[in-house]
């Protein structure tokens, strides 16, 4: 995915979820939308590089959205992390698409999002993918928290995703369930629940396993004016050493 280049700066401050102060090279201060409203563990760092999206429109309140954040790496060396929730979807779409993930989907004859699925069809998937052999639905988690190379979802308790978790399994039981970890960062090579900030879903992820609801963690790097496909990573059961 490639973009017109983000414009760097520095974090001052991220308050009321959805607000960052950031400072610009030119000396002035821009208040961006922040479009993630969870904690960003381990990706908030107050006096931290950032890139920015200038998009002024009349339907904007705000002409700037925070996009990335630098972080020291698992490897001990500076990498950039995407923040924006709304681009996971994208970006997965983007490698089927491409035929990155045809290994596990097979052929595709369309793609289709927020298609209504589940018990009385009062939740909606986030990317159905229909092809000969069948319909995948596929529910995509953005993911930044990380311990060490380990990626780690949710980062917060989460009722939203534990819901989505038990739609999945309920569809694992007639048909194809996908639980697609968009890791938004290169430096992480495993993914797995993230227990110590959610049991719950830990709990209900390896229930959704065994279930049938398999895992792909597609992971990601993220640059001024692109975004790469970097491969599939392996799944750990929990965060914990005890499964």
């Amino acid at each position: 995915m490639t973009f017109p280049p983000l414009v760097e700066g520095t974090l001052l401050r991220r308050y009321k979820r959805f607000l960052a102060d950031v400072a610009l090279a030119d000396g002035s201060t821009v208040t961006a939308h922040c479009p993630n409203t969870g904690p960003m563990s381990g990706v908030l760092h107050p006096g931290g590089r950032v890139r920015l999206r200038h998009a002024p429109s009349p339907s904007r309140k705000l002409a700037w959205s925070w996009e990335q954040a630098e972080v020291m790496g698992a490897a001990g060396e500076p990498v950039w992390v995407g923040v924006n929730t709304a681009l996971a979807n994208r970006l997965v779409r983007a490698a089927i698409e491409a035929g990155a993930l045809a290994p596990w989907l097979g052929p595709i004859d369309r793609i289709r999002g927020e298609v209504p699925y589940g018990p009385n069809r009062r939740s909606r998937i986030d990317l159905l993918v229909e092809g000969p052999a069948g319909a995948v639905h596929l529910e995509v988690k953005n993911t930044t928290w990380c311990d060490g190379d380990l990626a780690l979802f949710p980062d917060t308790v989460t009722e939203r995703g534990q819901k989505h978790l038990l739609d999945l399994k309920t569809v694992a039981q007639t048909g194809s369930a996908l639980l697609v970890p968009c890791l938004s960062r290169p430096d992480v090579t495993r993914f797995a629940p993230g227990d110590a900030a959610d049991p719950r879903y830990g709990a209900l992820f390896r229930d959704a396993v065994l279930g049938g609801v398999r895992v792909l963690p597609c992971r990601f790097a993220f640059e001024a004016a692109a975004i790469h496909w970097h491969g599939v990573c392996p799944v750990r059961l929990s965060q914990l050493d005890i499964v």
